[in-house]
């Protein structure tokens, strides 16, 4: 357990910077809204989804109605009903803390786990406590940026591209360490053909739907090729 909860901590020291920065960006967003400490600690502990907190501040500071409400969340997190399809084959055997990794599967944590080797580690110890330490660097970042907010003026002027960013470095990651670079390569040319043909406002949906199908494809194509 010792060595499996070492190496989570390791991998997530990468993370803990870009939701330190994020988290505190939030908690400054959250108070200017009006939003005390305690609105933020509760929704970094028990919502803790990235972008859709922030937009969360602004449903929350206009009265926004259910329906809105599960749309736009829906739209901004269709992205992990994709992952969840990716992680069933990881997840399906854990017992002790199956549903609070399932919760916690962040894009950050979902990329470093599909890259790493858990040869040696225990792999329940370790999802469970990379996910721990990611949730609760997200959770300080918060809570600071509350804190924050009551003292220091902050411009938060393209504070949202820090999570892109923070992907952009764990891609480029995955890249260095990985040899077979054609899901990538076919990922972001899907990417770039959807944002041109739908719009920035509608791409994802439809994106999403065309890499899991690609990906599926590659998967049988290979699995072919190898018998």
């Amino acid at each position: 357990m010792k060595k499996s909860v070492k190496e989570a901590l390791k991998d997530s020291l990468m993370i803990m910077p870009g939701y330190i920065v994020l988290g505190i960006g939030f908690g400054v967003l959250m108070k200017s809204k009006g939003f005390g400490l305690l609105h933020s600690f509760l929704m970094a502990v028990f919502i803790y989804a990235g972008s859709m907190q922030y937009v969360g501040v602004e449903l929350l500071a206009l009265p926004a109605g259910y329906l809105n409400v599960f749309l736009m969340t829906l739209t901004v997190n269709i992205r992990h009903l994709f992952y969840g399809i990716g992680m069933l084959s990881r997840y399906k055997a854990l017992k002790r803390h199956k549903i609070y990794d399932i919760f916690a599967l962040t894009d950050e944590t979902f990329s470093v786990v599909c890259s790493k080797n858990m040869k040696g580690l225990n792999r329940e110890d370790y999802y469970f406590f990379l996910s721990l330490f990611d949730h609760l660097y997200w959770i300080t970042g918060c809570v600071l940026g509350s804190i924050l907010g009551n003292i220091l003026p902050v411009d938060l002027t393209g504070i949202e591209f820090s999570m892109t960013v923070l992907f952009l470095v764990i891609v480029i990651d995955q890249w260095e360490k990985n040899k077979d670079h054609l899901p990538v390569i076919l990922s972001f040319a899907i990417s770039i053909a959807c944002l041109a043909y739908f719009g920035r406002d509608k791409f994802l949906m439809p994106c999403m739907v065309l890499i899991i199908a690609m990906l599926f494809v590659l998967r049988k194509i290979r699995g072919v090729l190898h018998e």
